[in-house]
């Protein structure tokens, strides 16, 4: 076996990983929502706790599928095109990581989380 092959069946182990992770991560998410409902919790509580359990799921899947993609291309055949291409993808599930995690936690990446111990920045 040379190491094409190698790295080329490591890809696709890494992308199975993402699928699985998002399968599992959606079926885990309906199965809380589910109990959430049972244990008298309301709608609207179990709702958002399923959306932010569904974006977690999300975004540590489109994490592993980006690591697929990079070690596909960049590694097998790093041509012109598929740089670019790999560059679009990239691009576009990092787009929506971010826009994910705004939506489950409320704040960017880069945001530190509000602390309400602490005084505001504005006040002595």
């Amino acid at each position: 076996m040379d190491h094409e092959h190698l790295i080329t069946g490591s890809a696709r182990v890494v992308e199975m990983a993402g699928v699985a992770v998002l399968l599992l991560g959606a079926l885990f998410a309906a199965g809380a929502f589910v109990r959430r409902l049972t244990r008298r919790a309301g709608f609207e509580d179990a709702y958002h706790a399923l959306r932010a359990d569904l974006g977690r799921a999300i975004l540590l899947g489109l994490e592993l599928l980006v690591i697929a993609d990079i070690i596909g291309t960049v590694a097998v055949e790093p041509t012109l095109q598929n740089l670019a291409v790999l560059g679009v993808i990239v691009v576009i599930r990092t787009f929506l990581s971010f826009t994910l995690e705004l939506e489950v936690s409320g704040r960017w990446p880069w945001q530190r989380p509000h602390d309400p111990l602490q005084p505001s920045r504005g006040t002595s």
